[in-house]
């Protein structure tokens, strides 16, 4: 049975109290229970000043077998981040300006750039799949899309691993796997209506908007399911979203996602769908919640099983 962990971000403190209110316990430098076992859902990195240690913990756990990972794009950003474009010299597959580098910096910083450690962890974020697909339950950073899982097939190797010569072609923007990824590990984008935009938080014009893809239902609109900061969600037409933008969840079993920054109580997406990213890496204490599963086979998902522990646990 498997407890499964939200995005934890380099906060390896509250990491340790949550794993110890699961009933773990650290032995011989790897923590482990007696009858379960954890699925990481990605994001180890990036914001929190503990990132080495958040990921040395993960890592171990996978390699000792009492835990399972899978990549966030964090993970992905990291890996593109150290790898050189092999047909632009000096160029890597992942931009170094300035915008991604303060993004990634804290990591870097931590870690040392380039060090042995660097590149023993980029190895190590490599070897994390894409998504779980186990019996009874799925697991993926962001969104479950059978149709871009399709598209990446032929770049992913039997585990869901990206193969080592697919990386080019996941960090072209003009490629659909390009796409693709960014759906599974940063959610799902549809188009506005022809004419319709708005302008985001940075001031950048935007004709799509990232969605509630997991809601389902005859009459929703583009306003309903749009994912924006609520200063912004007036400019977002009342318009019925077409059948074919919205792939829904075929709940044909329990699955569980990270990525979404939720605040509040932790509670349940539906009775099939569980978002534990609970904004561990936000400014504000209150709001900051590192927050768990305690799945045990159960084909309807409950409330009751959320366990979290805020940053000063």
């Amino acid at each position: 049975m498997y407890d499964l962990i939200g995005d934890i971000h380099g906060y390896a403190s509250a990491l340790k109290s949550l794993l110890r209110r699961l009933g773990y316990q650290e032995r011989n430098g790897t923590w482990q229970h007696s009858e379960r076992s954890v699925i990481f859902l990605g994001d180890f990195v990036d914001r929190g000043p503990e990132q080495v240690e958040t990921v040395q913990i993960a890592r171990r756990m996978v390699e000792a077998g009492t835990a399972l990972a899978v990549m966030g794009n964090h993970e992905f950003n990291a890996v593109a981040w150290a790898t050189e474009h092999p047909t632009q010299a000096g160029k890597f597959l992942r931009s170094h300006s300035p915008k991604n580098r303060l993004q990634h910096q804290a990591f870097l910083t931590q870690i040392g750039e380039q060090s042995r450690e660097h590149q023993q962890t980029i190895e190590w974020f490599k070897s994390l799949p894409l998504y779980l697909d186990l019996e009874g339950l799925r697991v993926i950073h962001a969104c479950w899309h059978p149709q871009r899982i399709e598209v990446l097939a032929p770049h992913l190797d039997k585990n869901s691993r990206i193969r080592p010569d697919a990386w080019q072609v996941l960090c072209d923007k003009d490629h659909e796997a390009f796409d693709a990824v960014e759906t599974l590990l940063k959610g799902m984008e549809i188009p506005l209506p022809v004419g319709v935009h708005f302008k985001d938080k940075d001031g950048h014009l935007r004709t799509s908007t990232r969605t509630r893809w997991w809601d389902q239902g005859e009459e929703l609109t583009y306003r309903d399911l749009a994912i924006v900061p609520s200063s912004i969600i007036e400019q977002i037409p009342h318009e019925p979203v077409p059948a074919h933008l919205q792939p829904g969840y075929d709940g044909c079993k329990p699955l569980f996602i990270g990525h979404y920054w939720m605040s509040g109580t932790p509670t349940l997406m539906t009775n099939q769908i569980a978002c534990l990213d609970y904004s561990i890496a936000s400014d504000n204490l209150n709001k900051a919640k590192l927050c768990a599963y305690r799945w045990s086979g159960e084909p309807v998902l409950s409330v009751s099983n959320l366990v979290w522990v805020g940053r000063d646990a």
